[in-house]
């Protein structure tokens, strides 16, 4: 089977594989690109496997760096970008449940490959479009199925996160996954303890706004894996309210991490910690919460509060939570506030020095008061309304 390669991304690589197979040894695409590539999406992060070893890939490329090499993985520098271009490999000894604790280069490309961890993920392709499929994965791929390669007790007892990439697969993809595979991640869900939180959320967070974010969460749910992340031991019914929403499409994360927040009733920043999300985002969750919760009548000073990044994300929060009603415009009830910011305000904290307050708490409680004031609608933004209230 040949596949189109006409990507940009695979005909800027494909020069180096020629390269390499000039030298001797054998080159190949593989790994998620390959995938989407053959479902008809653009491909991320072009990978590239060889049976050459790291230092004879140093040796055919005169500019390189050793990214991880290790792992037998080489940067190679070509017209100002980077390509990875990794050795066959196997692997044993997983003491942690997620790196190996002995890596081999070999010259096969199937034991490389045997050590991957789907059939749809299994596949090599050559610089002229060649399918190398030797698992079967062009059949799970036309079928949309997700199966491990080989045994899949194996598979997630080499690296535990497999497990959290198989529901967001689901999700991402809207590939089934086939009932042994299943089988295994409900039998070693709790491995998944084994690993960083870092890298649950990051395959949750990609879960939750997949395509089919309802199968995944179902799968994330009946396994087990939900009883091994932070603070989700104890929400399946929160987790199943979750999963039932309406299939609408996310492409935000604070929209997801709000309806999680919403939904499971914990609090926001003790949540956004324990699963180590940024600063920025946790604020913008919080705030977003507090305003879904005040919806679908919030006061003109909940919608300020939450201000112009968190209502949009409550406003589709909500939509999602009540799909049969209406009600005015969050984004346009906070669009018509009078001001949306306090430095908008029409006086200053030195304004009020100047006529006569003293620096302190009190001048910091009036100038409060005059925003909340304005914000309400109950005083107009100009200098002397603003002052007159100040001196009363």
């Amino acid at each position: 089977m040949q596949i189109d390669l006409t990507h940009p991304e695979f005909q800027a690589a494909i020069p180096l594989m020629q390269r390499i197979e000039a030298a001797g040894y054998e080159a190949y695409f593989v790994g998620g690109a390959v995938r989407d590539a053959m479902l008809g999406l653009p491909p991320h992060d072009v990978d590239i496997a060889s049976s050459a070893y790291p230092a004879e890939i140093k040796q055919i490329f005169p500019k390189t760096v050793d990214t991880g090499i290790q792992h037998g993985t080489v940067m190679v520098l070509s017209h100002g970008k980077g390509y990875e271009v990794t050795t066959f490999r196997t692997e044993s000894g997983y003491q942690d449940f997620r790196r190996p604790d002995h890596v081999t280069f070999v010259r096969s490309l199937e034991e490389d490959l045997r050590r991957r961890d789907f059939t749809v993920n299994a596949l090599a392709v050559r610089h002229d479009g060649t399918v190398v499929d030797l698992f079967d994965g062009l059949t799970d791929l036309h079928d949309h199925v997700l199966r491990a390669v080989g045994n899949p007790h194996e598979r997630f007892h080499e690296d535990a996160l497999r497990m959290m990439r198989a529901v967001r697969f689901q999700s991402q993809l809207g590939f089934a996954i086939e009932p042994a595979t299943l089988a295994a991640i409900t039998d070693n869900a709790p491995l998944l303890a084994h690993v960083s939180v870092e890298r649950i959320a990051s395959e949750f967070t990609r879960l939750m706004l997949g395509l089919d974010r309802q199968a995944g969460l179902t799968n994330f749910i009946a396994t087990g894996l939900f009883a091994h992340t932070p603070l989700l031991a104890d929400q399946r019914r929160g987790l199943e309210q979750l999963a039932a929403l309406p299939t609408t499409p996310l492409v935000d994360p604070a929209v997801a991490w709000t309806l999680i927040a919403h939904l499971l009733q914990l609090p926001v920043r003790r949540l956004m910690k324990a699963w180590k999300q940024a600063n920025a985002l946790a604020d913008q969750v919080a705030r977003a919460a507090d305003l879904l919760a005040a919806l679908p009548n919030p006061t003109p000073w909940q919608l300020y509060a939450a201000g112009a990044d968190a209502v949009p994300v409550a406003a589709t929060a909500w939509a999602m939570l009540n799909p049969a009603e209406t009600a005015e415009s969050p984004t346009q009830a906070y669009a018509a506030l009078p001001i949306h910011a306090k430095d908008e305000l029409a006086v200053t904290g030195a304004d009020l020095m100047a006529a006569g307050f003293t620096p302190g708490p009190r001048l910091g409680r009036v100038l409060h008061a005059l925003e909340q004031a304005v914000v309400a609608g109950e005083l107009a933004n100009t200098s002397e309304a603003l002052m007159t209230a100040a001196q009363k």
